[in-house]
């Protein structure tokens, strides 16, 4: 007879087989992917940038000789005057180049005289056939050059004079100082910009758009701008200018948008906003090209119901930016993956992540929710 002992391990033995016989259970293939919730809107673009408020006109002046600045009239916000003096160079040697052409000035009209008296006596002489016409011919050359070295001289006055007078710098605009960049005896060169001005009345906002949004909204007319300072106001705003080259520190294109008269309170280097709207004529519903799965000759997006997924094929109709327009297939409040859609098969559970939390301004979100739900099914 067996021991009692070895027939409990015998038999606790037997157990453990049994249950290492058992076929494991399969878990359930969830794929984790992202979705969206379809939207029909009929807003086409509607993009915002800030910017800065500047002047539409800003003089860089700068003297038209070289010389040492001797006195400076303004600062920066003085509001000026068409015509008003800004700097002044100092004029001495100007001066003396002005005293030495007005002396070649009556030197040669000294000699242009001295030349039609000849001139005249040699007339006189030839009347009476004392002189040949050849003599008479070279004092009437002789004249005319010295008249010819009046005329040379007394331009030569009057460009000295012209230079005398660029030793004093004027304003060519009304308008306020936006800059000083020079200052009292510093030596400046021809052409130098020492002082800015900004036109008064004119000004508009500066905005840098990125490179895809470019073409599409140098197209729209409705734009609106507002100032920090005062968001509450808004007035219609013109794109007047759009920069055919990139900045090469922000590698964005320079925007400028004109400011209506009605915009008095905007200040230079106000900062403002400016807004970019457009509609279509129909509403539209529009998904991220990842959301697209295309087999064959077809184009499909994968519907999220009910926790698993289904394969509806879809119209493309165009493409709106960065994303594609659908024109049928899917409507407005199903949820479309759009990442991962490669990897999915029909009827496959999957988990959606980052699912957008419901919006609590909606009044009873549950059971519309519910009845959207009802009504799929």
């Amino acid at each position: 007879m067996p021991h009692p002992l070895s027939l409990t391990a015998m038999a606790a033995a037997a157990v453990l087989l049994a249950a290492c016989s058992k076929p494991a259970e399969k878990s359930e293939d969830i794929r984790p992917v992202r979705a969206i919730v379809l939207q029909s809107s009929d807003v086409d673009v509607n993009a915002e940038f800030s910017g800065e408020v500047r002047p539409r006109v800003e003089s860089r002046l700068g003297f038209r000789v070289g010389g040492k600045i001797i006195s400076r009239k303004v600062d920066v916000g003085t509001q000026v005057k068409r015509g008003q003096v800004l700097m002044q160079l100092d004029p001495q040697d100007l001066k003396l180049a002005q005293t030495q052409a007005l002396a070649s000035l009556r030197a040669a009209e000294t000699n242009r005289d001295f030349a039609l008296a000849e001139l005249k006596r040699y007339q006189e002489l030839r009347e009476k056939n004392f002189v040949s016409q050849a003599i008479l011919d070279s004092k009437s050359s002789a004249y005319k050059a010295a008249d010819a070295t009046v005329d040379s001289s007394r331009a030569v006055l009057a460009g000295q004079a012209n230079q005398t007078g660029y030793s004093t710098l004027e304003a060519d605009i009304d308008g306020v100082v936006t800059a000083v960049d020079a200052e009292v005896g510093q030596v400046v060169a021809p052409g130098t910009p020492v002082v800015r001005v900004a036109k008064s009345g004119e000004k508009e906002i500066v905005i840098g758009v990125p490179e895809d949004k470019v073409d599409v909204l140098r197209k729209i007319e409705d734009v609106q701008v507002r100032l920090w300072a005062n968001p509450n106001e808004t007035a219609p705003g013109k794109i007047r200018e759009v920069s055919p080259i990139a900045d090469s520190a922000t590698r964005t294109y320079t925007f400028k948008v004109t400011i209506p008269p009605s915009m008095a309170d905007a200040k230079l280097g106000m900062t403002a906003v400016v807004q970019f709207a457009s509609k279509t004529a129909a509403p539209q519903i529009k998904v991220p090209l990842t959301a697209l799965f295309h087999e064959k000759s077809a184009t499909s997006v994968w519907v999220v119901e009910n926790g698993a997924v289904k394969l509806v094929p879809v119209t493309v109709g165009g493409a709106a930016g960065n994303e594609l327009v659908l024109n049928s297939g899917v409507k407005a409040g199903q949820q479309v993956v759009t990442a991962g859609v490669h990897l999915l098969k029909p009827g496959q559970k999957v988990k959606v992540l980052d699912e957008p939390a419901p919006q609590k301004a909606q009044p009873q979100p549950q059971p519309n929710s519910k009845a959207a739900a009802g009504a799929s099914k």
